[in-house]
């Protein structure tokens, strides 16, 4: 970040966005929201910011507007929304975020951090180890025999999750890191010459930005989704299409799954119904392990060559490069990696103390919401240009950015407009509301991406997984 620079304007910046648009925004400032170490509330207000920004220059530009709509921030909304699947509420329930093999262990000389969630996970990870039953007691045994290291190589080599604790100096040393540095916050690329499908122009009320957009969601977890969950809120007709021996996770899927339809399909039995999605789709998303949908065609150029004018967004963990490029990822492992821990822990080696973790998974969020705007720019770039493009993020590089590219609260951390007032957060429930679906009555957290005219909420709640059919509505 350059000395006049500010976390919004480089939001902004990554995605490719008109700095004369910085001062529509507006901000309510509210302090203790998001609090760690690490900037967390700027890196997510400016995430916020920049995601609604791109919805509102998209929304002026296809209903003939002679300005764009003011964006007003509130980090009370965006502090709420990082943390979603924490407050969702499923007919009282409270959801289940990570499983109890989920977590840091000591190790002979450390610390790891698991990552246990889905039953594959899972079973790798008592494979790797050595251990026959789900027992957590077994488990730490079997860690406190080994080094951090080979934990993280050898449940690895078997298809499982775990990383060892490292400092922000021995991330900084690490080949992956320097390959992460190498690279822009959004990566961008104009993928052939062929025009995208013109869309309509927009009337009526609320202001949908993404209305007539067709969107096919390949993602899991949480990054992916909340692009993808932002985008439907945003008009898109998104379709999220997973493998049907493969479910996601229930709690997981009613957290990301407002605005969308949810079907399932066997790639390698029923390529026909694929191709015919992807024929009609104006966005692919895609935000599994780099490397491993390309057998069934589904890297970004075969994706092009076969939808010419295709926009793809794609994220990943560690990054579609270097030594770790091909490897499987989720935030609490990168924060664990990249320092993150070490730095929240207040721990000065990787040995000594307890690590810590940020107060939400705020790579994941932050790193969707970013998505979401390179792809809301990407759109709005075709209005003009025409042309496929492909965008690509990683939680990794994210992780850079609130390391080392971010100023703490105080100084320079809003746009030329001054923030609209300086509250102190207290707490969630101005941002929460309740509807009925399918799945039960809902608790959930509003978007707190918001603009002048735009929507409030999600056109339709989450369904049943897999419930609907493979095709556009």
């Amino acid at each position: 970040m350059t000395p006049t620079s500010t976390p919004i304007s480089t939001a902004w910046s990554a995605v490719g966005g008109d700095p004369a648009l910085l001062p529509r925004l507006s901000t309510v400032v509210r302090e203790g929201a998001l609090h760690a170490r690490l900037p967390v509330r700027e890196l997510a207000r400016a995430c916020v910011g920049a995601c609604a920004l791109a919805a509102a220059e998209l929304a002026a530009r296809r209903a003939g507007l002679f300005e764009v709509p003011g964006v007003r921030l509130d980090d009370g909304a965006i502090a709420t929304a990082f943390v979603s699947e924490r407050h969702l509420l499923v007919d009282g329930r409270a959801p289940v975020n990570f499983a109890p093999l989920s977590r840091f262990w000591r190790t002979s000389d450390g610390w790891v951090r698991t990552h246990a969630n889905y039953p594959h996970h899972r079973a790798r990870l008592l494979t790797a180890l050595g251990v026959t039953r789900e027992d957590p007691d077994a488990v730490g045994a079997a860690l406190a025999e080994r080094s951090a290291r080979e934990v993280e190589e050898a449940v690895y080599a078997a298809g499982g999750l775990a990383v060892a604790l490292r400092t922000p100096e021995e991330w900084v040393a690490h080949e992956q890191a320097a390959a992460v540095a190498r690279r822009p916050l959004v990566e961008h690329e104009r993928s052939d010459t062929a025009r995208a499908r013109a869309l309509p122009s927009l009337d009526g009320s609320p202001l949908l930005p993404a209305a007539g957009v067709r969107v096919l969601d390949l993602t899991r977890v949480i990054a992916g989704p909340v692009a993808t969950r932002t985008l439907a809120l945003l008009g898109a007709d998104v379709l999220r299409v997973d493998a049907p021996q493969q479910p996601e996770l229930p709690d997981q899927h009613a957290d990301t799954g407002f605005g969308k339809r949810s079907a399932t399909l066997d790639l390698t039995t029923d390529r026909r119904t694929f191709e015919e999605l992807l024929a009609e789709a104006d966005v692919v998303v895609t935000g599994y392990r780099p490397g491993s949908l390309d057998r069934f065609g589904l890297s970004a150029r075969a994706l092009t060559e076969r939808r010419p004018g295709l926009v793809v967004a794609e994220v990943s963990a560690w990054g579609a490069y270097g030594p770790w490029g091909e490897r499987r990822g989720f935030d609490s492992l990168v924060q664990v990696v990249t320092g993150i821990a070490a730095t929240e822990g207040g721990m000065t080696d990787g040995s000594a103390g307890q690590p810590g973790a940020l107060p939400a998974q705020a790579l994941d969020h932050g790193t969707g919401y970013l998505l979401a705007a390179a792809v809301l720019r990407a759109l709005t770039e075709q209005l003009e240009q025409g042309y496929g493009r492909c965008v690509r993020l990683s939680l990794a590089r994210t992780a850079k950015w609130l390391t080392t590219g971010i100023q703490p609260s105080g100084e320079g951390t809003l746009t030329s407009q001054a923030s609209e007032s300086a509250e102190v957060y207290d707490g969630p429930d101005a941002w929460l509301t309740e509807r009925d679906s399918a799945l039960g009555r809902l608790r959930y957290a509003r978007s707190p991406v918001s603009f002048a005219g735009g929507p409030v909420d999600w056109a339709r709640p989450p369904g049943v997984w897999g419930a609907d059919p493979a095709r556009w509505a």
